[in-house]
């Protein structure tokens, strides 16, 4: 106990291995401890669970023969940290020998429950009132649970001792509350854990801890914490390194877009162009690198159920799936199964995407044309801009090593593990060039370099579903330098309803002859739109380019900042969790920033678009 009040006075992290299975961890000085004693006399499988990863915890024993170390403990905690910031909150968290039976009529199912355990005095109200709320709006399967307040002189489980004297408790100016869960989370005849149902519980108990935490320091100590999500914690146990570095091997062996894009886009042209578009073009693809079957069996391999922080647990768990999803169209790569896992993977295209690309099509006159008219550049002008633009940001990022390529395998632009991939046959309209530079190197490149800056090797990787405000921010980057012209809006829209065509069940001869003779698409831009969207056996990616802006639009517009979106390879519904990791230190400042955001011209756009610009005055 000396050497933890010790560290803990030095404001280190103590994090130690105790008799009967227990556990202590503190990150820092910090005023709250969450507690939760081991009952001896019945199982209570989870419940435990429910306070691992939070910045202060004291997992214990209940055990007669523990019961004077375990006071001592929490006597020596108190005492230090209390001294430090004036005050102290300790939490105990147990469960009901069984789940209470409140019972959703409509849908049948069990509801979380709750008691706050408050002493009649020592009351902190506004702590108290900030619990209530936040575990208030803890839903499991759509089902709102229910909380109460009772006051008692005994806030801790029953036929438990109290962990602090009373003299202790006003000595240290120590409040206690109870927190009585109801383990829905668990079958009550088996004890058979309900993962999904424990893992939700936990988040949400999770983040009412630390609201009232939160409320507690601001009106009780003279700790000051910017944001309740600040009171996470901070240090990042072993097992969140070794799941992120496995996850980011498995990502590392896909290179997932190359493989499913066809190497004869040209020869295929040339053949349907001669058969005057009435026979399907037969595409080939580059052999599949990995086995999909031995990479699942790693994926699953690897320790999940370790990582203790709810908010990390979550977004590597969301990985996992994404993975997963990613191995078995690589396995079905070609084949009508292909398609439905794309559709899982990127989402179905709604009403309202539909309505907005048929909007535009039917807006934008198909006669529109780049600024620049006929003069293009071709790859080796346009690899030249690139690797510039590359060095401009060596400049800050020294050890960055992405290359740009040539090869005559792809047509068009891609980006792959930081690499730029430019096709050997691409001419780009003059007028477009520096809106590309940007979408491929100050949004792809930039990103991915970001990302791997961060201790997480997932944000360079991409977390799950991060194409959607990837091609978001790319597509944003070209309006923002003034190269968003009516024709690309037109590719954009094109792409959409040609993806929900195949999801309609048409041919890819039926799609052409849509994108060519009904919306006024070249032959040759009409075959490329179909070909991205018909490969490797039915591919929707290309719809998330503009549901990736108009999402993104709306963000800005509701005052969402840019900065977070920068730190890797993330989605919108990220932000939250990354904004927290900032706010806990565990994220570093994000290394780049585009180019284009020293522009005036580009901060101009960027506020006409928080005043309410749409897409159509993106043109």
């Amino acid at each position: 106990m000396r050497d933890v009040c010790h560290r803990l006075a030095e404001n280190k992290q103590v994090r130690r291995t105790l008799p009967g299975q227990g556990r202590l961890h503190i990150d820092r000085k910090l005023p709250f401890l969450c507690l939760y004693r081991r009952p001896l006399r019945k199982p209570d499988h989870g419940t435990d669970r429910l306070i691992k990863g939070e910045a202060s915890y004291l997992l214990a024993s209940s055990a007669p023969r523990h019961k004077w170390g375990i006071s001592s403990l929490v006597q020596g905690v108190v005492q230090t940290l209390s001294n430090m910031t004036g005050a102290f909150l300790i939490v105990e968290i147990w469960s009901t020998e069984s789940p209470v039976s409140i019972i959703d009529p409509e849908h049948g199912r069990t509801a979380p429950s709750f008691r706050i355990f408050v002493p009649y005095n020592r009351i902190p109200s506004e702590t108290i009132e900030s619990l209530k709320n936040a575990l208030a709006r803890i839903t499991v399967s759509k089902n709102k649970g229910e909380v109460k307040t009772v006051y008692t002189h005994r806030p801790w489980p029953e036929r438990l001792p109290p962990v602090l004297t009373t003299r202790d408790i006003i000595k240290y100016n120590c409040f206690l509350i109870g927190l009585e869960v109801s383990p829905i989370f668990r079958d009550p005849d088996t004890s058979e854990i309900y993962p999904l149902v424990l893992k939700k519980m936990h988040r949400g108990i999770s983040r009412a801890f630390k609201q009232a935490a939160y409320e507690f320091s601001h009106k009780r100590t003279t700790v000051r914490p910017a944001n309740y999500k600040s009171l996470g914690r901070r240090a990042v146990v072993k097992a969140v390194w070794e799941v992120d570095q496995k996850l980011a091997a498995i990502s590392n062996e896909l290179d997932f877009l190359l493989v499913v894009t066809p190497v004869n886009i040209e020869q295929s042209w040339n053949k349907f162009r001669s058969c005057r578009f009435k026979c399907e073009p037969v595409f080939f693809y580059r052999p599949i690198p990995v086995d999909p079957s031995v990479l699942k069996r790693k994926l699953y391999e690897i320790p999940f159920d370790r990582i203790e922080d709810p908010a990390l647990s979550l977004m590597f768990h969301e990985k996992l799936v994404e993975l997963e999803m990613k191995l078995s169209m690589l396995r079905d790569r070609n084949t009508r199964n292909f398609f439905f896992g794309s559709m899982q993977l990127y989402g179905e295209i709604d009403d309202k995407l539909a309505g907005l690309a048929q909007k535009i099509l039917e807006q934008i006159s198909p006669k529109s044309h780049e600024l620049s008219g006929s003069k293009r550049i071709n790859a080796r002008a346009f690899a030249a801009m690139a690797r510039e633009e590359i060095d401009f940001y060596r400049e800050t990022a020294h050890g960055m090593n992405c290359q740009v390529i040539i090869r005559d395998d792809i047509t068009g632009l891609m980006v792959s593990n930081g690499n730029l991939f430019i096709g050997k046959r691409v001419r780009i309209p003059e007028s477009r060039a520096e809106a590309l530079i940007q979408h491929e190197v100050g949004t792809h490149v930039l990103t991915y370099v970001n990302g791997r800056d961060q201790p997480f090797q997932q944000l360079y990787c991409g977390l799950a579903s991060c194409d959607e405000l990837q091609e978001g921010l790319a597509v944003l980057s070209e309006y923002l330098v003034g190269g968003l012209s009516p024709p690309r809006l037109r590719l954009l829209a094109g792409r959409v309803m040609a993806a929900r065509m195949l999801i309609n069940d048409a041919t890819f001869i039926e799609t052409f002859g849509e994108l060519h003779f009904h919306h006024g698409f070249s032959q040759r831009t009409a075959y490329i739109i179909t070909s991205r969207i018909f490969r490797s056996g039915g591919f929707t990616k290309d719809s998330v380019y503009l549901r990736g802006l108009v999402s993104l639009v709306k963000y800005i517009r509701e005052g969402g900042d840019l900065s977070p979106l920068l730190v890797g390879k993330i989605s919108i519904e990220d932000v939250p969790v990354i904004k927290e990791l900032q706010l806990r230190k565990i994220l570093k400042p994000t290394l780049l920033k585009p180019r284009y955001l020293d522009s005036q011209q580009a901060l101009s756009r960027l506020d006409d678009l928080k005043n309410g610009k749409n897409i159509f005055n993106l043109i």
